[in-house]
């Protein structure tokens, strides 16, 4: 199959998105699948799921196109006999192909999936059951090693009150018969009448928040959505096919299930495994990235810190053999970027033929469905450096690497078209110019629909209106003058034609009326003293009697030892003081995994400044 001009068909001759108005995520799926069947692509394999639970070396599980294909509509066929058009899905399993069949099986159905943890692990009880008690799934999705888990959780409850659930691996081939579109059924043909008096787009998925901060909230992404972001990154990743995708992002998280489905989808080659393995073995990612015969393009997404393991615990043996000359990208996300990181794992696998220029560091978030910028000019990765005075006053001053005042900073690019992203001063909805700090905002219709019965929480991030435009050179131009306005509570600043992420709005530490970023502090508490565990330090602020205190908390490194916890807070103590001018008014140092992370992994500072606050200092 032509994928370049199967995708193409879906841009007009401006380049401007052409998507008929009730496009879905099955029928896309469903034509790109008929086409490749048609040219013969059936028997070709298309999913690889490495398992390592028995071995080091893993056990490969393989799917063809027409074996997928099957397996959805098992899926779907099952789910039409027990749920309803709109109705919803939990989907509570480990990484797996059951996983990504339960999702696409959901959406072929129009049943809404809701994607959730693996109940083996710990620590989310108390999530799972305020998702649950907010969408009301029907039906749970899981399979054979998640099920005794999933049945675990719900035996508490009444029988009458569990939900059915269902181990998509124990369905029977044969199920995929019975499916039918589901707009051919009663539900489906009552939609579309109501679709002729108010146009509808449907509910693609819920994608819920960790709920770290908050009760969760359901991200409510569409069918138009979706699609509308997969080929936004399509084409701004440039992407070049035929292509073999790598990697182990957890699939209840929105960047994971996104770039799971999408490849699906398109009937692209899909290698996986889960986070639990890579993180036990990094070398397991690089391996599976080395050129194999055929390779033209290989593609993987990770988040920061996996950049700094791979360069740490997986590069080759001597005399081992390492090819990633084939790569294309890998798109770095889901957390801050750090130089730290990203100038190891260069300098770690450069030499083992790492194209550079194939790091790209990006920006998304689930409410924009995933994808909001990636560097799309040929300078990348791009590192500056920021005078810090400057940003206390949220303005941009260029410095040279090694001034004493310099904070670095690496561009996530620039943004996916067809969407504007303006950066605001958020007190007043006025654009602000370049190299001005402010709040960003995206418009497009990648945004999702909103938050699941949360009108002030949808209002207060999707429905604003940019007030005041700038007279010229507006990044605002081409879109609407609605209130369409998705607030992404991050700060940016915009400086040559570059995104660079600054910081969130309620991270920010004020003390004595100075703006301080957590992440340049917590950088600095990670240089201080090699006692510190990498990628494990928290800094926030609590109320003082005058002033905000400033707070960190440092997880001990795992072969440091406590007697070395004084001096290293001292050490710390310094730094902070000497690199931003305050003074913290407490330092702890934590034995490791102390430090409460949000459900992808990420420094929770607002639960960690919670708990601190309830423990009465």
């Amino acid at each position: 199959m032509d994928l370049d001009k199967a995708i193409g068909s879906f841009f007009d001759e401006d380049g401007e998105l052409n998507l008929p108005p009730y496009m879905t995520l099955a029928a896309m799926a469903e034509f790109m699948y008929q086409a490749d069947i048609a040219e013969g692509g059936a028997d070709k394999v298309r999913m690889r799921f490495w398992d390592y639970t028995d071995s080091r070396e893993g056990k490969v599980v393989e799917y063809t196109r027409e074996q997928i294909n099957t397996r959805i509509k098992a899926v779907a066929g099952r789910l039409q006999q027990v749920a309803t058009i709109g109705d919803r899905a939990a989907i509570l399993a480990n990484n797996s192909p059951e996983y990504i069949f339960s999702f696409l099986g959901a959406i072929y159905a129009g049943v809404v999936p809701v994607p959730l943890y693996d109940p083996t692990e710990p620590g989310h009880a108390d999530h799972l059951t305020a998702v649950f008690a907010d969408c009301e799934p029907v039906v749970v999705l899981t399979n054979s090693h998640s099920a005794g888990a999933v049945r675990k959780h719900f035996s508490a409850l009444p029988a009458a009150e569990r939900p059915r659930i269902l181990s998509v691996d124990s369905l029977p081939d044969s199920l995929a018969d019975s499916y039918e579109n589901p707009m051919m059924t009663e539900a489906g043909k009552r939609l579309s009448a109501m679709r002729q008096v108010a146009p509808i787009d449907l509910t693609a998925f819920l994608q819920y928040t960790s709920g770290s901060t908050r009760t969760p909230a359901g991200v409510v992404l569409t069918n138009r959505s979706i699609l509308t972001n997969v080929l936004q990154i399509f084409s701004a990743v440039k992407i070049q096919t035929p292509l073999r995708l790598v990697f182990w992002l957890p699939l209840h998280h929105d960047m994971g299930i996104i770039l799971a489905a999408f490849v699906t989808m398109l009937g692209l080659d899909n290698e996986f495994m889960s986070p639990r393995d890579f993180v036990q073995q990094p070398s397991r990612w690089i391996k599976q990235l080395n050129r194999r015969e055929g390779d033209t393009n290989v593609y993987t997404v990770v988040p920061n810190f996996a950049l700094e393991l791979a360069a740490r615990y997986a590069k080759p043996a001597e005399g081992e053999e390492l090819d990633l000359s084939a790569l294309d990208a890998i798109v770095i996300g889901s957390e801050p970027v750090t130089e730290k990181a990203v100038t190891a794992f260069r300098e770690a696998f450069e030499p083992y033929g790492l194209p550079v220029q194939s790091l790209r560091p990006s920006y998304g978030l689930a409410e924009a469905s995933l994808l909001v910028t990636t560097p799309q000019t040929e300078n990348r990765p791009l590192i500056s450096y920021f005078d810090r005075e400057a940003l206390t006053e949220n303005r941009v001053v260029m410095v040279e690497k090694g001034d004493e005042n310099a904070v670095a900073f690496i561009s996530n690019g620039q943004v996916a078209r067809p969407q504007q992203l303006v950066i605001v001063d958020p007190e007043t909805a006025t654009e602000l110019e370049d190299g001005q700090i402010g709040e960003i905002w995206t418009h497009g219709e990648n945004t999702a629909a909103g938050y699941l019965d949360r009108e002030e929480d949808t209002a207060e991030t999707f429905r604003n209106r940019l007030k005041n435009r700038l007279p010229e050179n507006s990044r605002a131009e081409g879109a609407e003058d609605d209130n369409y306005w998705m607030a992404t509570g991050d700060l940016g600043v915009i400086v040559d034609g570059e995104l660079y992420i600054t910081g969130r709005i309620k991270d920010l530490i004020v003390v004595a009326g100075r703006n301080h970023y957590p992440q340049d502090i917590e950088y600095t508490v990670q240089q201080a003293s090699p006692h510190v565990r990498a990628d494990s330090v928290a800094a926030f602020a609590i109320p003082g009697d005058d002033v905000e205190k400033l707070i960190i908390l440092a997880e001990r490194d795992n072969n440091a030892d406590e007697s070395g916890d004084d001096a290293a807070i001292e050490a710390i103590r310094a730094a902070v003081g000497n690199a931003h001018g305050v003074v913290p008014e407490d330092i702890r140092i934590l034995a490791p995994d102390e430090i409460a992370r949000s459900s992808s992994g990420k420094i929770a500072r607002r639960v960690n400044q919670r708990n601190y606050l309830a423990e009465g200092r």
